[in-house]
């Protein structure tokens, strides 16, 4: 299945962007690795996560009320923020997954969620810190932590997002900051 995804990618997303989701696939692998997951759920998850990242805010639209998504008034307003959720049922419908814990780590992918698996933990990572986002101090950091500790880096994460769209004065959706939040708890519960 992995190449016929790749085929699908190599038509719908960019060759840059192509290049992030093979580094998010393989740091997904890795990070299960380290935390005794599933590793082929996680490179599904991961090689999956953008299907709908270069679909218009139209398509995203549509396809996300066809599939009784939930649209609030950020999303409606940023349909790109509906690219992971919309993600899910393109793998879906494409490529016939079924597996609730893969679907949900695509789902999860941008905005994160409460009570979110730890699959969906490692992708909301995975796509954060893979090698083509950079190799600031920040990043280098996270990417200790991240095998370390999973939910304490969730919540670095999130901080990580947060300062980007406070400074590029970016709205915010507010699961960001409960994922962020639950992340937060959960890391002090853990110590």
């Amino acid at each position: 299945m992995r190449d016929r995804i790749l085929s699908w990618l190599e038509k719908n997303v960019s060759s840059h962007r192509l290049q992030h989701i093979l580094g998010v696939e393989q740091t997904c692998i890795d990070l299960a690795g380290c935390h005794q997951l599933n590793e082929q759920q996680a490179a599904q998850a991961g090689i999956m996560h953008d299907l709908a990242k270069f679909f218009s805010p139209r398509k995203l639209l549509k396809i996300a009320t066809e599939a009784n998504i939930p649209v609030d008034e950020v999303c409606y307003n940023n349909p790109h923020l509906l690219h992971a959720e919309v993600g899910a049922v393109v793998a879906q419908q494409e490529f016939g997954v079924k597996d609730p814990e893969i679907l949900a780590a695509i789902g999860n992918h941008t905005l994160g969620s409460p009570q979110m698996s730890k699959l969906s933990c490692v992708v909301f990572i995975a796509d954060a810190l893979e090698p083509n986002r950079g190799d600031n101090a920040e990043l280098v950091a996270m990417r200790t932590v991240a095998q370390e500790n999973l939910y304490k880096c969730v919540q670095q994460t999130s901080d990580y997002s947060l300062k980007y769209l406070v400074s590029k004065q970016k709205i915010i959706h507010p699961r960001t900051i409960l994922t962020r939040n639950w992340a937060w708890t959960k890391a002090k519960q853990n110590k």
